[in-house]
């Protein structure tokens, strides 16, 4: 991503989700980085820290630290430890998803209760757990992600509860950007095609839904990690500053066909 201008210099960007160098959060920590931005990137958990440390200390990330939005105070030390590294943040990178495997793979009637509960604390309701923490260390205006999909505002086979759950996750967005406005933060949710990341493995007949993207999408083209990345680097930007609330899509233009 060498041709990428520094458009980001002296921003701080704090990027939740990494797993591998497949993942979506990754795209845009490699984007954001190639941009000028100084970034704090999270791990999971133990099993996950050998996997995504090497990434941040190859980006030269400033903070990395562990992060699973289910165990209590995680997320309040994380943004504890870039208040006082910091003093301030620029953007926020959202980029994880969860449902148990039994009730992903089922139907939204088959899915229990705790499932979807679960599903939507981790999935929906972390973003704006992140956006309260966020929004005080966002003190010359700021920008929010949070990664969707399609199958928040359309039936999409076998995405089964997680469209509902992304559904819910846009609708926040929304509410956010317009509680933000006026601090000058802006709010994206982010709808990206389908990509092959370990997320994604989990959906039943994924291949299907990769071939139908590139066949139907106007550009006969299936997006990359890199596509997201880029994409939300400019939104981050100066030369974005009017955008906010709205669902932005980098699908090849396959939301447009029926």
């Amino acid at each position: 991503m060498s041709d990428v201008r520094p458009i980001l210099d002296g921003h701080n960007s704090l990027i939740v989700g990494i797993a591998n160098d497949q993942s979506i959060a990754y795209g845009c920590a490699t984007a954001f980085r190639a941009a000028g931005a100084d970034l704090a990137i999270t791990w999971l958990n133990d099993k996950a820290r050998p996997h995504v440390e090497p990434l941040g200390e190859a980006l030269g990330a400033e903070i990395m630290a562990p992060l699973n939005v289910e165990n209590p105070g995680e997320l309040e030390a994380l943004f504890d430890q870039i208040g006082a590294r910091w003093g301030r943040l620029d953007s926020l990178i959202h980029s994880i998803a969860f449902a148990p495997k039994e009730d992903l793979q089922g139907g939204l009637l088959d899915c229990s209760a705790a499932g979807f509960a679960r599903a939507m604390d981790v999935s929906c309701h972390s973003f704006v757990r992140m956006a309260k923490l966020a929004a005080p260390l966002m003190k010359d205006g700021g920008t929010m992600f949070a990664m969707s999909y399609l199958g928040a505002e359309r039936v999409v086979a076998n995405y089964n509860v997680m469209g509902p759950v992304k559904a819910a996750l846009e609708a926040a967005c929304r509410y956010l950007a317009f509680e933000l406005g006026d601090k000058d933060i802006r709010v994206h949710p982010i709808s990206p095609g389908p990509l092959a990341t370990r997320a994604s493995s989990g959906i039943k007949d994924f291949s299907r839904l990769l071939n139908d993207a590139a066949s139907q999408s106007p550009l006969h083209e299936l997006v990359d990690i890199d596509d997201v990345g880029s994409a939300c680097a400019y939104l981050a930007s100066p030369y974005a500053r009017r955008i906010t609330g709205g669902t932005i899509y980098i699908d090849g233009g396959a939301n447009i066909v029926a």
